[in-house]
This record gives structure tokens, sequence and C-alpha cells, in this order.
């Protein structure tokens, strides 16, 4: 399957005067069995990119979520009022609805996602959940929540949900990928990586049975994680043997430099405009 892939919106924002940037991340996939939208950024630049980008909202199959944070959802009223009218399906894990803070500095600060679901439905939002890995169209699919299997890739500490009165870590059940068959390999597209880059590719080849990952996109959350981490995550993603590999958004200016030495001329940096095909 042919696929083309344009981000909306991401951190950076280079060359193309009158597109926005944002703390979060949204890409416009256009394939061979019709157009999603991934992510829907925080909710700045979303309508203003798409316009600038020449991408119709309007023309979309579904919306899909990587996951709940506000950096990923805030844009999505947007999204489902311009792909209107009419019911628009939103994929997304059960849990898009939770009540999650972030603690850092002794503040804490809300980052769930902004609407409620009557207020989402009430504009044409259709929720499509799922847990498990699935198929949303033919060679496309949602990785649900991926299993943590190995020892290094643990999450964020301040990352936190309510309990008993006080907080615990959210390991982030909900994070989830898109992965796409193409001819040369898989074409997956992350949110933020928040279950561990490693443990969702190998899941990636373990449920669709396909040994090659041509193409990998989005936020690795390498930028937050220890260097122990960052650099068993680096040396493992070597053994994947990956052709293209753009990051954005959490990977964070120390993991950017230290995979573009690694990857050399595979390696490229996903800022807003960034178009990237797959086949």
């Amino acid at each position: 399957m042919k696929v083309k892939a344009t981000v909306l919106c991401e951190n950076c924002v280079y060359s193309n005067i009158g597109a926005m940037a944002e703390h979060g991340w949204s890409v416009f996939l256009e394939t061979a069995q019709g157009n999603y939208l991934f992510d829907t950024g925080q909710g700045l630049a979303l309508i203003n990119n798409a316009h600038y980008f020449k991408k119709d909202l309007s023309a979309i199959n579904g919306i899909i979520l990587s996951h709940h944070h506000i950096d990923h959802t805030g844009g999505l009223l947007s999204a489902v009022n311009a792909a209107g009218p009419g019911p628009v399906k939103v994929y997304s894990h059960p849990h898009l609805f939770k009540e999650s803070y972030m603690i850092r500095g002794g503040k804490v600060k809300y980052i769930g996602i902004p609407f409620n679901q009557p207020a989402l439905e009430s504009q044409g939002a259709s929720f499509v959940y799922n847990r498990e890995f699935s198929e949303i169209a033919p060679g496309m699919y949602l990785t649900g929540e991926v299993p943590r299997k190995n020892d290094f890739e643990v999450g964020d500490l301040d990352q936190v949900i309510p309990s008993g009165g006080g907080y615990i870590q959210d390991p982030l059940p909900d994070d989830q990928s898109l992965i796409i068959k193409t001819d040369k390999g898989l074409f997956v597209v992350l949110g933020c990586s928040h279950a561990g880059i490693i443990n969702i590719l190998d899941y990636a080849k373990e449920k669709t049975g396909e040994e090659r990952i041509h193409t990998v996109i989005g936020g690795t959350h390498l930028g937050p994680a220890s260097q122990e981490q960052r650099e068993k995550s680096i040396e493992a993603l070597k053994g994947f043997h990956i052709e293209k590999l753009g990051v954005s958004h959490c990977t964070g200016d120390i993991a950017a430099m230290r995979l573009a030495q690694e990857f050399k001329e595979k390696f490229f940096f996903c800022h807003v405009g960034t178009v990237v095909e797959g086949e």
C-alpha cells in the first residue's frame, strides 16, 4: 500500500511562512484506503496548517488518537467540526477521557483531553474504542495496548493519575501507534511512544508477521528518558535496520543528535510540513 504522511502539528516549523508550530503532534495520512488524521495537536495550529498545506479535513475517513494527552487531543473538537457534517469515526483507547496530570518542579498541571465525551459526540464524533491490536482498514492496524516487555523503557515518573487522595505514576496503557503495511515493509506512525519505542516496534513485527520495518515517524519520548535508557533504546533501534527514521515532538535535542549520528542519511526531523512517503 502506498502512503503519504504530511506533518500538520509539531514543535518546530521552518521556511513555511504562514504555517504555525506548537507543542504537539498531528499527521495527515493519504493512503489507498482513504485519508486519516493521526492525532490533532494542541489545538492552536491544526486548522491553520491544514489550510496552508491544502489538506482537506472534510475528506478524512477517521481520526486516530495515539493517547489522551492534550498535545495530541487538543485539536479534536476542531477536527471533528472540520470533518463534518455527519458522524466521523474517532479511534481511541477507552481511557481517552481519564483524568491525568504532570508534576514538575512541585507544580501540578492537568494534561488530559480538554473536552468531555458528550460535547464531542454532539458535534459528530463517533468513538471506536480498542484495547487490542485492531485492523481499521485493509493493511492498516492500531496496536492497542502494547506489552511492556523490556526492562529499560520505564516511562515518566512525573506523569500521574489521582489515586487514594494522592497521585501514582500513569502507566499510560492507552498509548498506541498506527502500522501500515507497504510493499517495502511496515510504515509506523508513533504518537509519543509512552509504551517504549522498542516495545512498540517489537509488537508491530510480532502482530503483523512482517520482519521489515521500513519507515518510522513520530515522537520517540527519548527526550525525558535517562541517558542509560536513551542509549539502550538507540542501540536496540539499530537492530531493526530502519530505512527512514523521522523523529519529532518529544524526542529532544540530545536524543535527536544521537539518532542522527547513528542513522546518518536515514535520519530526518519531522517538523511542520514534512512529507514522508512509503510504498
